[in-house]
């Protein structure tokens, strides 16, 4: 089987290196982007198995990054988490009706994530997963 490649959208240097080491601790192949803009682009470069996308971006915010991403034929069918510090109940919805299949509020905890990212990848009966942490590995 080979490698699931996650496109990770935030503009937080330390959530973009928490969430890599997180998955490449799981077997992930793991690449950028730090603002909207650079989310297309990045998805139509890579084509990622799951998108895991902020709602607060430079260059365009999530939600229309979410929009675009589902209005694009070649991109429409790539599974997306949104992971964003906003208001669950402001925002989770509207993240749902934009095509997004989950609304993770930062921080959440690594089986959590892992079980969300693995049930949309379709590898519900994969071997638990690695729980990394990110603090113990800086200190």
């Amino acid at each position: 089987m080979s490698q699931k490649t996650i496109l990770i959208v935030d503009d937080d240097p330390e959530i973009r290196l928490s969430l890599q080491v997180r998955l490449k601790a799981n077997h992930y192949g793991v690449v950028f982007a730090e603002d909207g803009v650079t989310a297309i682009s990045e998805a139509r470069k890579h084509m990622p198995h799951l998108i895991i996308l902020d709602l607060g971006l430079p260059a365009g915010d999530g939600f229309s990054v979410l929009e675009r991403l589902k209005a694009n034929l070649s991109l429409s069918s790539i599974p997306i988490i949104v992971f964003s510090a906003r208001d669950r109940n402001a925002n989770g919805e509207r993240a749902i009706k934009a095509g997004a299949i989950a609304f993770l509020q930062k921080p959440v905890d690594n089986a959590r994530l892992l079980s969300v990212i693995r049930n949309a990848l379709g590898e519900k009966g994969e071997s638990a997963p690695v729980v990394y942490d990110l603090d113990r590995a800086i200190h």
